[in-house]
C-alpha cells in the first residue's frame, strides 16, 4: 500500500478492525484492481480450528501459522456462552510458539521453543475473536497475555502488539484491560515499570519457596523470589499499580496451611502492599490434579486471617482443554 494514497491506510485499519473483514473483497471503499492485489499480497483469512466448551464459557481456537506451526488462544465469556447474552469478554493470547522454560504445571513447556510470534500473528490471535463475537454484536473487553509463552522472552513483539491492541484506530482496547502474566523474567519487570501505557501486571508465583518453585518452574533458578520481589517494590514504587500474585492449587504440592503462611510471609516483604493473591484451581494434567475445594477454601482462609488480599478464579473450559498448550500439544 505504499504506492497508494495516504488515506488508503487509514481505510485499511478501519476495515481489518472496526469493520473487521475477513476477505479484501468485502473492503469495498478500494478498487477491484486493489483488493484484488491485497487478497493476493496480505490475506486476511486466518486458518483456525475451533472448539467451544460445553458450558459455553469458553472457546478455544488452534490456529496456523504460515509457517505451519500452531498456536493457541482462548475467549473467555463471564455472563453467557456463545451468542448468549453480552457479558464481560476476555481474550487470551500466546506470545511465543511453544515456550523455552519448561514449567512442570503447562502443556506449553512439554512442546519446547519453536520461536517467538511477530505482533501481527499476537494480534491476529484477538481479530479472530473479534470477527467471533461481531456477529453475536459484541466485542473483546479484555486481553490477557497468559497463553503459550513467556511474554517477556518477546517483550519487543508483544509491547508492539499492545500498542495494535490498544490503538483508537486498531481494536480500542484500554490499556487497563491489557494484563501480562510473567513468572518473573527480571529484564521484562525492569522495562514494564518504565512503560507510559498503564498495562496490568500478573506474577505467576505458584509457590512460597525458592526450593518448591523450581520443583514446578525449572527456571526459578535464574530468575530466583529475592530478586522477583526487589524488582516487583522497584515495578510498585515507579507505576502505583496493583499486582495480581498467581496461584496454582495443585493437590499435594502447594496447597498445605504452612504453604499459606510461608506465602504471607513471602508477600509481606512487598512494599507498598499494591497486590492482591488470585487462587486457581489447577486444570488437570497427568502430573498434577487440582486441590479440593476445602483445600482451596481453608488456604484462602489463612492468607485472608494473615490480611492478605485474596481471590478464587473461576475454572474455564476444562472440556475443551483451555489450559495453556493442551490442544497444541496434542495435534503436534
Amino acid at each position: 500500500m505504499h504506492s497508494e494514497p495516504k488515506f488508503r491506510q487509514k481505510q485499511a485499519k478501519q476495515a481489518i478492525f472496526i469493520d473487521l473483514i475477513s476477505d479484501w473483497n468485502e473492503a469495498t471503499v478500494f478498487p477491484l484492481a486493489l483488493r484484488q492485489k491485497l487478497n493476493e499480497e496480505c490475506p486476511l483469512e486466518i486458518s483456525a480450528e475451533t472448539l467451544i466448551s460445553g458450558q459455553g464459557d469458553s472457546v478455544k481456537a488452534l490456529i496456523k501459522l504460515e509457517d505451519g506451526l500452531k498456536i493457541e488462544t482462548v475467549l473467555l465469556e463471564h455472563g453467557g456462552g456463545l451468542p448468549a447474552q453480552a457479558g464481560r469478554n476476555t481474550v487470551c493470547l500466546s506470545s511465543q510458539v511453544g515456550c523455552p522454560l519448561g514449567c512442570l504445571f503447562c502443556a506449553t513447556g512439554k512442546m519446547g521453543f519453536k520461536r517467538n510470534l511477530t505482533a501481527w500473528e499476537i494480534v491476529e490471535q484477538a481479530v479472530y475473536f473479534a470477527r467471533l463475537l461481531k456477529k453475536a454484536g459484541r466485542q473483546i473487553n479484555n486481553v490477557v497475555f497468559m497463553g503459550m509463552g513467556e511474554p517477556f522472552l518477546n517483550y519487543d513483539n508483544v509491547m508492539a502488539a499492545i500498542k495494535i491492541l490498544n490503538d483508537k484506530d486498531g481494536l480500542n482496547i484500554g490499556a487497563r484491560h491489557i494484563s501480562i502474566s510473567t513468572i518473573g523474567v527480571i529484564s521484562g519487570l525492569k522495562k514494564i515499570a518504565e512503560e507510559p501505557l498503564q498495562i496490568n501486571l500478573a506474577l505467576s508465583l505458584h509457590a512460597p519457596t525458592d526450593e518448591l518453585r523450581s520443583k514446578l518452574i525449572p527456571a526459578n533458578k535464574k530468575y530466583r523470589l529475592e530478586a522477583v520481589i526487589e524488582e516487583l517494590k522497584n515495578y510498585l514504587e515507579k507505576t502505583g499499580r496493583r499486582v495480581m500474585i498467581e496461584y496454582l492449587m495443585i493437590d499435594k504440592f502447594n496447597d498445605k496451611k504452612e504453604q499459606a503462611l510461608e506465602l504471607a510471609s513471602l508477600l509481606k516483604r512487598i512494599e507498598p502492599p499494591l497486590f492482591f493473591v488470585n487462587l486457581i484451581a489447577y486444570n488437570p494434567t497427568a502430573e498434577f490434579q487440582p486441590s479440593s475445594t476445602k483445600k482451596i477454601f481453608d488456604f484462602k482462609k489463612t492468607l485472608r486471617d494473615q490480611k492478605i488480599d485474596v481471590t478464587e478464579r473461576y475454572r474455564f473450559g476444562q472440556d475443551i482443554e483451555a489450559a495453556c498448550g493442551q490442544l497444541a500439544a496434542k495435534t503436534e
